[in-house]
């Protein structure tokens, strides 16, 4: 995963954890010799960081021995560096925002292309709910993947009817239902990560993990919730998929899902921290409605005892304007700006 908050072993975990310094570089030094060995002449020059990163990445987890490897993006998708896993078990596609424009472009139809470069041939997809035009875009580069191999035991089908243990021949997309139609009687889904904008990656989530314990055989995976006749399509581009019943370890890991820097709150002392890394308009007004829903619903006390500060950093090519100007409701009383460099007198 990318990027890191403290410390660039956050990228490379297994169980959850940053690997340890010792296997970081251990793994550094394997990869940077071999790559150093045996790069062309003509053209000396080793891979860039981020994508000396993945190699590494992918080194670790093949010596390690890893079950399962859960690979996020970098960039966008089509020529990341990520994108050369020719037939992972399953893709996500999470909310659609604009960001890194002047890589992928400026509009969220060129954006949603890009991202759905990930795409694989009779590979199952999964993304939330977008805006129209943006799931028509990943409609029709999922139509795009033509097959000409079948991964090994799966056969074609209608998916969903014997629940994704059949493709058809392009790549099948489906639209993640709401959180609320995974949750059973009177049991709300517990998530650890705040922020409504989080129920949407959980449904994501409990999509992609159920499709890779099928393809390993699990059983007692929750019933499906059948999808009513005329549900399916109902006027989307994209079929919904249905729901189904978490088993008890998919809502322990809801449940115990951490990710530091993200919707964070952090009391020390006298201070409380609220920590937020949005970057884009549509993550900022995200973030803004979890801190007024975090910090301000009660009213702040008249003794002056109490004041709220926006410690504010933005990087790139970001419209730091338009993203300050979206937390105006918050009614700081101070804003502090970071600067991208440090001096060291």
């Amino acid at each position: 995963s990318s990027p890191h908050l403290v410390q660039v072993r956050e990228r490379i975990r297994i169980n959850g954890q940053p690997i340890s310094k010792e296997l970081f570089s251990k793994y550094f030094w394997l990869v940077y010799n071999r790559l150093e060995e045996t790069k062309d002449p003509e053209h000396a020059s080793m891979p860039a960081y981020f994508r000396f990163l993945t190699i590494m990445a992918f080194h670790v987890f093949l010596q390690e021995k890893v079950d399962l490897a859960v690979v996020e993006v970098g960039i966008g998708g089509a020529y990341d560096c990520t994108n050369i896993i020719r037939t992972p078990v399953v893709c996500g596609i999470s909310s659609l925002g604009i960001d890194h424009t002047s890589i992928l472009g400026d509009t969220m139809e060129k954006i949603a292309w890009q991202k759905g470069g990930i795409f694989k041939p009779g590979v199952p997809a999964f993304t939330v709910m977008q805006p129209e035009r943006p799931l028509e875009v990943l409609r029709d580069r999922a139509q795009e993947r033509e097959v000409s191999w079948v991964p090994r035991g799966w056969t074609w089908g209608t998916p969903w009817r014997r629940g994704l243990s059949c493709l058809s021949p392009q790549c099948p997309l489906y639209l993640c239902p709401e959180l609320d139609a995974f949750e059973g009687d009177h049991r709300a889904l517990e998530l650890g990560l705040a922020g409504a904008h989080q129920r949407s990656n959980a449904a994501l989530a409990l999509q992609l993990a159920r499709t890779w314990l099928q393809r390993r055989g699990c059983r007692g995976l929750g019933e499906l919730k059948e999808v009513p006749p005329g549900v399916e399509l109902a006027g989307r581009p994209v079929p919904l998929a249905p729901a189904f019943q978490p088993t008890d370890a998919m809502l322990q890991g809801l449940r115990d899902t951490e990710w530091l820097g993200r919707t964070q709150v952090l009391p020390r002392g006298p201070v409380t921290w609220y920590l937020d890394g949005a970057h884009t308009t549509s993550s900022v007004q995200a973030c803004v409605r979890w801190f007024r829903q975090a910090a301000l619903n009660q009213d702040k006390p008249h003794d002056g005892s109490e004041v709220r500060v926006l410690l504010f950093n933005a990087t790139g090519d970001r419209d730091t304007a338009a993203l300050l100007k979206l937390l105006l409701p918050c009614h700081f009383d101070y804003a502090v700006f970071c600067p991208n460099f440090t001096e060291v007198s």
